[in-house]
């Protein structure tokens, strides 16, 4: 059995038995093909069989200045009111390809009709709000030899699309706070993509209920996540325990995501010059993954499967059977690591509450009520925190 961890590489497989020798082609997350900052994938030239990603299997994402322009109206129009953009991001790859399309927005400064038209844009600050990105950055910086060649032209010019004078990067929590109390309306790019860890959560409960503010996401987002419940609608979420009602105006462009999408997959199979003889499409929900089952069937006749999870395939000349199903042999593997990851969101959320209640429950104007109703709270928090460790 092979245990892939892959990321967005593609790797190639040459399996030997029997003197007769398969390639398998195992995708992990395939790349958006209009990239402002990389090039696209890598094609294969041949495969015996192929592991595809499908993420995106059900759509096609906007064309670079359809989402650039969408961009600019959803930012520009936020600013004006006077709220803030806050971008739930990745922090690598889509952070720095907003940070592209933020930079290019503002290089049009020399034209002097689109200067007065967007000025709220022009003078906005831009944040990077996640020590992670932030890091992300920095090596982009470093590594600018894989950007495309229009990238590298501009860095050659003096004009790197990752640095411009409102730009802030911050990395302490109190740089993160002291967004929330600024009162200008600002760009904040924060980690978590999906709103399920980090400090966008801290930035989407100062900014949720605000009907001037605008929550952008970017990215591809997961059944069961925050993010999700918010691209889907809901009226109401909670933050750190609290009711926040959701008036901010909630925006998706597709467009930045860094999967392909359906075209630039079906794309990918039409690549092999010696077609797979079968396709198993992983890594997708399953709407998705049907359709884009039915494209390549429609387009290719070759054959494709949908794995159930744990299912174990045997692969011979005919076709690829299932002979088993397996659970995995770790399926906390990653528990440890999502733990720590939550204690030190934790940290910093205790933080925070700390000092809301000091600043605004612990003045002399609060009542005997609510303070007795703060004391029980915490006595149950406490209660659980010990329930946790014992």
């Amino acid at each position: 059995m092979l245990d892939i961890c892959s990321g967005s590489g593609i790797i190639e497989i040459w399996a030997k038995e029997n003197e007769e020798e398969k390639k398998i082609v195992f995708t992990g997350d395939l790349g958006n093909n209009d990239m402002e900052l990389l090039g696209p994938p890598t094609m294969i030239d041949n495969a015996d069989y192929l592991i595809m990603e499908s993420t995106y299997g059900g759509r096609v994402h906007l064309e670079n200045e359809e989402k650039a322009e969408q961009f600019l109206k959803i930012v520009s129009s936020t600013l004006e009111k006077g709220g803030n953009v806050v971008i739930p991001c990745f922090a690598a790859g889509r952070t720095q390809e907003i940070l592209y399309e933020i930079n290019d927005l503002k290089e049009k400064k020399k034209d002097k009709e689109f200067y007065k038209e967007y000025m709220s844009l022009m003078h906005a600050h831009v944040y990077v709000d996640s020590p992670l990105a932030v890091s992300a950055t920095e090596v982009f910086k470093k590594n600018v030899y894989l950007f495309n060649e229009e990238t590298k032209n501009k860095i050659q010019e003096g004009d790197n699309p990752l640095e411009f004078p409102s730009l802030t990067l911050t990395r302490s929590v109190e740089e993160s706070k002291a967004l929330n109390e600024n009162p200008n309306p600002c760009i904040i790019v924060s980690a978590s993509g999906m709103c399920e860890v980090g400090r966008i959560k801290h930035h989407l409960k100062h900014n949720l209920w605000n009907p001037n503010s605008t929550i952008l996401f970017v990215g591809f987002q997961a059944e069961g996540t925050l993010g999700r419940r918010l691209v889907d609608g809901a009226k109401k979420v909670k933050i750190f325990g609290e009711e926040i009602a959701v008036n901010a105006q909630i925006e998706y462009i597709e467009g930045y995501s860094g999967h392909a999408d359906q075209q630039a997959l079906l794309n990918f199979v039409y690549s092999f010059r010696q077609k797979p003889q079968q396709i198993f499409l992983v890594h997708g929900e399953p709407e998705g993954q049907i359709t884009l089952k039915e494209k390549i069937v429609e387009t290719t006749n070759l054959k494709v499967s949908i794995p159930a999870f744990g299912q174990v395939y045997e692969l011979n000349e005919e076709n690829a059977r299932v002979v088993g199903i397996i659970e995995p042999h770790n399926k906390y593997k990653y528990a440890r690591l999502e733990i720590l990851e939550r204690i030190e969101t934790l940290k910093e959320e205790m933080e925070d509450m700390g000092i809301i209640i000091k600043q605004e429950y612990l003045t002399e104007d609060t009542t005997d009520e609510k303070i007795i109703s703060i004391t029980e709270k915490l006595r149950t928090l406490e209660q659980q925190i010990v329930q946790i460790i014992e």
